[in-house]
């Protein structure tokens, strides 16, 4: 899926004769491989110190919860476990943290100040720039099952009449209504795309995200259809969309809440699945794991032990446990792994209780653990109306000929007949034209969405609304 390792943290201090005032805003940014990622740290004081939380915006993430921070003598250090993040500075006289960022072994330095740092320019030659010719409202629907207010932008063509409609439904990890990241927002060219070709959309913060309210960290797939089929009761209450033409469009993770929604309810018209997933949470982890390590060049020996180690674990929670008996098999398991790595390749200043925490903190939350165990395929055999499912050649995220023939397959189990799935030769899992695939060729990439995706969804979907 997409839920890409952010990086982290956080803030303060200094002493100069006397403490400067340290809540507040404070502004950074990392420069990997040519790529700025900026970082937004927000420190308030507590009763027993300071507490933090960090934006992460070209990623259109917001209150990231820091673990741990400290301050003395001039030093801050600051600790993300659950990301195996380290950031450590020093404040001086002149108001700035110079410091260095520390993630899984790898060091980059970042300085702190209290000044807004500008985005640096991309080329995204497919993002539409106002005026629009359509119309673009700023609304805000309610899940009232979760109690939260879902803010979102819906989009219909210019003329006054009735359209079919889509919802969007973005990728795992806590995404803006434009599932911002890497310095492209797919969503906001698809729903121009669609809507200039007639088709009203509405996209929508993540609950916890941006605008949005609710907990992102402690939903899973489940809670995020209750989303979706509320921005569907909404779209129902329009009189601008036609009723029985309202379709769900989702990405990578978005593609296995589509059939959840549909398949509970009679008021969607068509799914279309984006990089969606058919095959169980554990065993596309592991194809994900290996395709993404053998174009990173690891050696077979490392896919293997990569592969030993992940398989393990998933095994683990498969089980029918406890929670505490499963976290307790998976403390035991993550310390024998820590103990056998080679004194080399542990990552630098990392504690045996600092590897076994942050292997907790990510294979047990409730995201995790429900996705491990979800198998598609008894949610695609009750979906009965129209699909379209699609996958790029190089997805190197979701496997396209192993999910799309599952796809297929659990449909057809089902008795629907009215199928489509298609493998785009040389698109990635953001549907970019690509080299390689790999995550990092993301930002690289000026591309956001190839035409030739953008042109197979808009004519099926023109298809289904006839």
């Amino acid at each position: 899926m997409k839920r890409f390792t952010l990086l982290a943290l956080s803030l303060l201090i200094t002493m100069t004769g006397f403490a400067q005032e340290i809540t507040g805003q404070w502004n950074g940014a990392l420069k990997v491989q040519g790529i700025q990622l900026r970082l937004v740290f927000n420190v308030k004081k507590t009763d027993t110190g300071y507490s933090a939380t960090m934006d992460s915006p070209d990623q259109g993430a917001f209150g990231i919860p820091v673990s741990s921070t400290s301050f003395e003598n001039n030093t801050l250090k600051i600790a993300i476990t659950n990301a195996n993040i380290k950031y450590e500075g020093t404040l001086g006289d002149d108001n700035i943290i110079i410091g260095v960022f520390n993630q899984a072994g790898q060091s980059f330095p970042m300085n702190l100040s209290r000044e807004e740092i500008e985005k640096l320019g991309s080329n995204r030659p497919q993002e539409p720039k106002k005026p629009f010719p359509y119309r673009s409202e700023e609304v805000i629907f309610e899940n009232k099952q979760a109690e939260i207010l879902l803010a979102g932008t819906l989009t219909l063509p210019e003329q006054d009449g009735v359209y079919p409609a889509v919802v969007l439904i973005s990728g795992s990890g806590p995404q803006n209504r434009n599932e911002e990241l890497m310095g492209h927002k797919p969503f906001l060219v698809l729903s121009d795309y669609l809507t200039r070709n007639g088709i009203a959309v509405l996209r929508f913060d993540d609950r916890g995200t941006a605008a949005s309210t609710g907990d992102f960290s402690s939903a899973t797939s489940v809670d995020f259809a209750t989303d979706v089929a509320s921005a569907v009761q909404y779209l129902q209450s329009r009189p601008e969309i036609d009723k029985s033409k309202i379709g769900l469009m989702g990405h990578s993770e978005g593609g296995i809440i589509a059939p959840m929604v549909a398949a509970d309810s009679d008021d969607i018209d068509f799914i279309v699945m984006l990089a969606g997933t058919g095959i169980r949470g554990d065993k596309l982890l592991l194809a994900q794991q290996e395709l993404i390590g053998k174009a990173s060049g690891m050696t077979p020996n490392q896919l293997a032990e990569n592969e030993m180690l992940s398989r393990k674990v998933f095994e683990i929670i498969l089980k029918e446990q406890g929670e505490e008996e499963m976290k307790g098999e998976i403390r035991n398991h993550m310390t024998q792994v820590f103990r056998n790595i080679p004194a080399a390749s542990v990552p630098s200043g990392m504690t045996e209780n600092e590897f076994v925490n942050a292997q907790m903190a990510q294979m047990t939350n409730p995201w995790m653990q429900y996705f491990i165990r979800y198998d598609p395929a008894p949610i695609l055999e009750k979906v009965s109306c129209p699909v379209l499912a699609i996958n790029g050649s190089k997805d190197l995220q979701v496997p396209a000929k192993e999910n799309l023939e599952a796809i297929k397959a659990g449909l057809a189990k089902g008795g629907n007949t009215n199928v489509t799935t298609v493998e785009l030769p040389g698109l990635n899992h953001l549907f970019q034209e690509a080299e390689t695939g790999m995550i990092g060729e993301y930002v690289e990439i000026e591309q956001t969405i190839s035409p030739k995706a953008l042109e197979l969804v808009t004519g099926w979907i023109k298809e289904q609304v006839k």
